[in-house]
Order: C-alpha cells, then sequence, then structure tokens
C-alpha cells in the first residue's frame, strides 16, 4: 500500500474526479490535500500545460507534496484561497475541490488527539501552530460558550448539563486528556449509545478550536470570485452543519434566508446546482472505508449574472 493510501484513503474519488470535469490544459484546485488521493487524480487528468494548486494547513500533510512541475502545494487554511492563488499569479481557475472533515492519518494518529480510540492530550490542532486547542476550551471556556459548541457544533441532546458538569470537574483538577474528560462526564453518556455521544463531543471541540465552519463559510464565499463561468465547485462534507452550509451557499449563494433578485425579479446566485440530491458513496465503499458512510458530495457550476 502507497504512503498516501495509508495517510488517507479518499472518499467517493472517482465521483469527484468526474464532477470536476477536468480540461487538460485547465487549472484547479485541491483546497484539502492531505494524502494527496485526489491531487494525483487530478494530474492524470491534467496535460502539460494543466496546473494544479493544492491547500493544506496540516505540516503532516505537507510532507506528501507531490514532485511534479504542474503542481503547487500551499502550506495554508482554504480560508485564505483568493489571496493565496493572487500570490501564485491566479486569479480564475477552472475547478476546485473540497473533501471536509479529518483525514484518516489524522484520526488514527494518538498524539494529535482526534479519536477516542486513543489516550491522548486533548490537542485537536489541524494547524500544530495555532494558540487554541481542545484543552484550552475545556479548561477555559465559561460554562455558556461551552453550552453553545456542544449544543450548535455536536448537536449534543444534554449540552446544557455537560457544560455544567465539565466546569464543575475542573474545579478540581484540569481536565488534559481524552481519558480525563471521559471520566469527566461518564454519568451523562447514555447506555448502549457511548460511541455516538463521545463522537459528537468530540466533533463539537474539533469544530470550536479549527473554526471549522468559519473556516468553510470563507471559503465558500471566495470560491465564486475565482471560478471562471462554467467552472466547478465540488464540495464533501462528513456532517449536516457542514453540508448545510455547502448546500444553502450552491442553492442560493448565501447561507440563510432567501435568494436576492434584480429589480426584474431574476434570481441573482453564482452557481447552477448539478447535483439535485447530495451524492454517497455506494454500498461496496462504505463496506471497506467506514468513514464513507457519512459522506454527502454536492457539484454546482458558476453562471454569469
Amino acid at each position: 500500500m502507497s504512503d498516501e493510501q495509508v495517510y488517507h484513503v479518499p472518499v467517493m474519488l472517482h465521483e469527484c474526479i468526474e464532477a470536476l470535469d477536468i480540461k487538460p490544459d485547465g487549472i484547479y484546485v485541491d483546497v484539502t490535500f492531505g494524502g494527496g488521493g485526489h491531487s494525483r487524480e487530478i494530474l492524470k487528468k491534467l496535460g502539460s500545460k494543466g496546473r494544479l494548486i493544492a491547500f493544506d494547513q496540516d505540516p503532516d500533510a505537507i510532507k506528501n507534496a507531490i514532485d511534479d512541475e504542474r503542481f503547487v502545494l500551499v502550506h495554508q487554511n482554504f480560508r485564505f484561497l483568493k489571496n493565496c492563488l493572487r500570490l501564485q499569479g491566479v486569479k480564475e481557475v477552472d475547478g476546485i475541490l473540497a473533501d471536509l472533515g479529518v483525514s484518516s492519518h489524522q484520526f488514527d494518529d494518538a498524539s494529535r488527539g482526534f479519536s477516542i480510540r486513543f489516550d491522548a492530550d486533548l490537542d485537536m490542532r489541524m494547524d500544530q501552530v495555532s494558540d487554541l486547542d481542545a484543552r484550552k476550551v475545556v479548561n477555559t471556556y465559561s460554562e455558556d460558550e461551552l453550552h453553545r459548541i456542544f449544543g450548535m457544533y455536536g448537536e449534543v441532546q444534554n449540552a446544557k448539563s455537560l457544560a455544567k458538569t465539565i466546569v464543575t470537574a475542573r474545579l478540581s483538577k484540569p481536565i488534559n486528556t481524552i481519558a480525563e474528560l471521559k471520566e469527566a462526564i461518564k454519568k451523562l453518556v447514555p447506555k448502549g449509545k457511548e460511541h455516538k455521544y463521545h463522537a459528537q463531543v468530540f466533533q463539537a471541540l474539533r469544530i470550536e478550536v479549527n473554526k471549522e465552519l468559519d473556516a468553510l463559510q470563507e471559503f465558500l464565499t471566495q470560491s465564486p470570485l475565482v471560478l471562471k463561468e462554467g467552472g466547478r465547485l465540488v464540495v464533501m462534507s462528513y456532517h449536516s452543519l457542514e453540508d448545510r452550509l455547502v448546500k444553502n451557499f450552491m442553492l442560493k449563494g448565501k447561507f440563510r434566508g432567501e435568494v436576492e433578485k434584480d429589480f426584474y425579479g431574476n434570481e441573482i446566485k453564482p452557481f447552477r446546482v448539478l447535483t439535485r440530491k447530495a451524492i454517497t458513496a455506494s454500498e461496496e465503499e462504505v463496506k471497506n472505508n467506514n468513514r464513507a458512510r457519512s459522506a454527502k458530495l454536492r457539484v454546482a457550476e458558476k453562471i454569469n449574472n
């Protein structure tokens, strides 16, 4: 098995590449490089004049850079898409691919603190230069702030009790590890649903630590500004919060409210949606890669208003 497959097995690889509708001499962007699985497939479709610019904020992912003169890997969060492309001398691109969420490597590396399977420090930073980690959230956020993130980002049923329990527990001693957090909240975990509950708690912390929804909104807002007319935006998400933002932005050009209209009643929106319903992974793929189970793929095409 090659290094990039060990690092991360791309979900719906064929569907993503097909959705990009790659032109051999086009310029494409992979904003979530990871192990480089999607990028390698894009490069296979590009000719000698084609170009691929990839983004990743994780230093571990940067080690997977591809040695190809048509390829550039930018060590940056995709929320800085437009400015980073300008620094590469690029104003417009033919397609953008985003595979959101956490890579298999990040889940499987116990020291990163993303997975409930291991004990490790509460970290969860995708960009390890960041000052904010999960330990800081758990030990310094107010009860109201914790209530908000567990309810909003984790959709935890008893978010208020969870926040209160954590604030009470940390009065005795700081909660620094995954095991210590699980121990502090164990009385609140529903019997038989331990895995799901812990996953929701961890999702909420991870989203807060990495400001994932803020970054996603900034990225989506910039995408029509850098796409050529007819260019494709291909986004794969793994939970309802992300998917809702992607769906709304593709449909309306905004995250909430109705589509804006001009003086004549014509809709003002940047995209034509090409996926009436989100594309999901096949039963066979889900069987081989459990991470594919929750994946939703949406595709839109830039239109000229």
